[in-house]
């Protein structure tokens, strides 16, 4: 599909229309610019279609079966409750296709060109597109993306798939093996043993082993009530069409195998090596705080720069790429990138948690009205802040965690104290409370928590 008829140049091309693209493009043309995005399948990319907003729909659903049915201790009783997956289905793809839509919607009603295709570089002022015509640019934004990486011998092909094929099954397996320990790994295995899989969890190390031990100890407990079995030090040496053989010797049964190993940056095909655009060791594309690679009219955003890959990460980089394109002196200066995980309870994390001259609280959901009447008690909050009492990081394990840390954010880039915090009215009863609560405890002023030697 185009939006018009191909342009022989623009001002801008952005290639690659997944969020922080199109963000790019749409900030551009409000500045001026004649902007064109060339998208190979979906508006919207990966995070729209087949990541961030499809997996968070299927938690939603599988949260929402699993407590139904497991409800007793509040007075709920419902027998035979089932999923219809074929419902289910049409529902999470209803979702992107109508997130799609309002995407080439915003770009066609701020004037910008979508061309449906794949670019080349040529030069650096010049693009092949796949229907055989050019587009000459002033400017390009490379926003490409990243793709799931492959394990040798665990290609996908037949039931070995990746995660955005584990988010589209139109069918409920019997049994699924999931390679890999981290975040992917940890919301695909929840949401499917809440919909009745059989889930096996093979990890080289431990399960999420890059973040908080206590946070992911919590995590890890609950993966286990819901009768995921997890095989740590282990890795996947062969399988067949119904069963993987491990390096331990143990041998698992699976429907589905699921390669969740990372993600690597997507610069597949884009012709760099026709423009002075370089990488770094690990392929990805090299840029400064202004977004530019070494070719002084090519900048880069999103996954395909490096970590942290995260959509919200690109939605901010596409915005300030936008600026500088326009010729305007714009950085990435952001102090802070949160991160969620939607595991059960979720993890958020803003900031820094440790280093020199930092000092931390804690504060537990067992204390807090909200998660008591709930039944939410798994959980905790660690605030880190230095020797003049500013928040430099924040920890949340707990339900509603990501609606919780965009606060925590916005503490660490203003320089806030834990004062202003404590002393702003947080609405009761709440999650939120807890970053009012612990930063009392930080100040010597416990109520709602007795740690002892509070202040008098």
């Amino acid at each position: 599909m185009v939006m018009g008829s191909i342009p022989e140049q623009v001002d801008l091309a952005v290639i690659g229309g997944g969020v922080g693209g199109y963000v790019a493009a749409i900030r551009a043309s409000q500045l001026g610019l004649n902007t064109a995005v060339v998208e190979k399948n979906k508006m919207g990319g990966h995070c729209l279609n087949y990541a961030c907003i499809p997996s968070k729909t299927l938690i939603h659903i599988a949260d929402l079966f699993y407590d139904l049915s497991h409800s007793e201790n509040m007075g709920i009783k419902c027998q035979g409750a089932s999923i219809d997956a074929a419902r289910m289905y049409d529902w999470r793809m209803s979702v992107s296709k109508k997130l799609e839509q309002g995407v080439d919607y915003l770009c066609k009603s701020n004037g910008v060109e979508v061309i449906k295709g794949e670019a080349t570089f040529i030069s650096s002022s010049k693009l092949q597109l796949t229907n055989g015509e050019e587009l000459d640019f002033k400017k390009a934004i490379i926003a490409t993306g990243s793709e799931p990486k492959t394990l040798p011998g665990f290609e996908f092909s037949g039931n070995v798939i990746d995660y955005k094929a584990a988010l589209m099954l139109q069918s409920i397996p019997k049994s699924m093996a999931i390679l890999g320990a981290g975040y992917v790994s940890v919301e695909i295995g929840t949401l499917y043993a809440k919909l009745g899989t059989k889930v096996d969890v093979v990890a080289r190390s431990e399960v999420l082993s890059r973040f908080d031990p206590e946070a992911t100890a919590l995590v890890k407990k609950r993966m286990q009530e819901l009768g995921i079995a997890i095989h740590s030090a282990a890795v996947p040496v062969s399988h067949d069409s119904g069963s993987i053989k491990l390096s331990n010797g143990e041998q698992i049964d699976a429907d589905v195998i699921v390669s969740a190993m990372g993600l690597e940056p997507y610069t597949k095909g884009l012709g760099l090596g026709n423009t002075r655009v370089q990488l770094d060791g690990k392929g990805f594309v090299k840029v400064n705080q202004s977004l530019q690679t070494d070719d002084p009219g090519i900048l880069a955003i999103g996954d395909v720069i490096g970590e942290p890959m995260l959509a919200h990460k690109a939605i901010r980089q596409g915005e300030v790429a936008g600026e500088v394109a326009a010729g305007k002196s714009y950085q990435f200066d952001n102090k802070v990138i949160p991160a969620v995980i939607f595991s059960d309870p979720e993890i958020a994390l803003a900031g820094k948690m440790s280093g020199d001259g930092i000092t931390t609280t804690k504060f537990p959901l067992t204390a807090l009205g909200r998660a008591i009447a709930l039944d939410r008690t798994s959980g905790f909050i660690k605030i880190a802040y230095d020797g003049n009492e500013i928040v430099k990081g924040v920890e949340i394990v707990s339900t509603d965690a990501n609606a919780m840390i965009s606060e925590a954010a916005l503490a660490i880039e203003m320089g806030a104290t834990l004062e202003d915090i404590a002393d702003t009215i947080h609405p009761h009863p709440t999650f939120s409370e807890l970053m009012q609560e612990a930063c009392c405890a930080a100040l010597g002023r416990p109520v709602h928590f007795y740690y002892g030697g509070a202040k008098k």
